[in-house]
């Protein structure tokens, strides 16, 4: 006889089952459908290549690489750029986003800040940041960074200012003092919307990895896809998408697990 408790667990796996049966369909579908578009000649070589082109061409940039870089190359250039400004920004914009929830002064200061830049395309301000710093990785970084930055300083004004007031007057009422106060109450209230933040913000670094390595690049997967363009290499440029897509997808599986074992009451509370 089935527990009451383990009820749900039975359903819960039942539906992660069938999610991940409409998942690996609707993957299906598409595939199937470019190899139909594809080899009946609907659609271009030249601008849609056929799934057998970009898998020997990925296979060819693994083994061989594109312009003097392995494909792991090519993926830990853009990485070590990505993960150092992904690093930095949530170092510096989770303090600050918990100090700005909290401190209205704060807020009113760094807020016009953050919102002027935050919808700025980064290809607006990238030659501001290349006259000051270089073509290095320096202003590679320093875009990433500012890409990253506003997603999780948001998410954590968002999570504090939403915090009732209850919550911290019962534990100054149970004898708690600042220090306890955050630590217990107002760091775990506010961690699944932290989580939400720096999902986001790495989705947007992400995105902005291409317009970072527009610049004196030699190496990087955006730098690739953007330099396969400029040749009408569009087995490569799909190669290197789908890269890019799946490496995205696992690093937010990551993220996500990391989230499932530090902010287990996500959903709960």
């Amino acid at each position: 006889m089935m527990t009451k408790t383990a009820e749900p667990v039975v359903r819960k796996k039942k539906k992660n089952k069938t999610s991940l049966l409409i998942s690996c369909c609707s993957i299906g579908l598409i595939l199937v459908v470019w190899t139909v578009a594809s080899l009946s000649g609907a659609l271009s070589s030249g601008m849609v290549p056929t799934i057998q082109s970009v898998g020997a061409a990925l296979v060819d940039i693994s083994a061989n690489g594109y312009k003097g870089s392995t494909l792991l190359q090519h993926l830990g250039a853009s990485f070590y750029r990505l993960f150092t400004a992904f690093g930095l920004a949530i170092l510096s914009a989770v303090p600050l986003g918990l100090l700005s929830g909290h401190n209205d002064k704060v807020r009113a200061a760094l807020d016009p800040i953050i919102e002027f830049i935050r919808p700025l395309p980064p290809l607006a301000y990238y030659t501001i940041l290349v006259l000051w710093m270089g073509i290095g990785n320096g202003s590679k970084i320093m875009l990433l960074y500012l890409a990253c930055f506003a997603p999780i300083y948001i998410a954590c004004v968002a999570a504090v200012t939403k915090i009732p007031a209850s919550y911290t007057d019962v534990a100054r009422t149970l004898g708690a003092n600042d220090g306890q106060i955050f630590w217990k109450v107002i760091l775990p209230y506010a961690a699944p919307d932290i989580f939400t933040g720096i999902r986001t913000a790495f989705g947007h670094g992400y995105s902005t990895l291409v317009a970072a390595e527009m610049v004196a690049a030699a190496s990087g997967i955006g730098w690739m896809v953007l330099d396969a363009s400029n040749w009408l290499r569009s087995d490569v440029i799909f190669a290197g998408i789908i890269v890019m897509g799946a490496t995205g997808i696992i690093i937010d599986q990551i993220l996500r697990r990391a989230e499932r074992k530090l902010v287990p009451w996500k959903g709960k509370v």
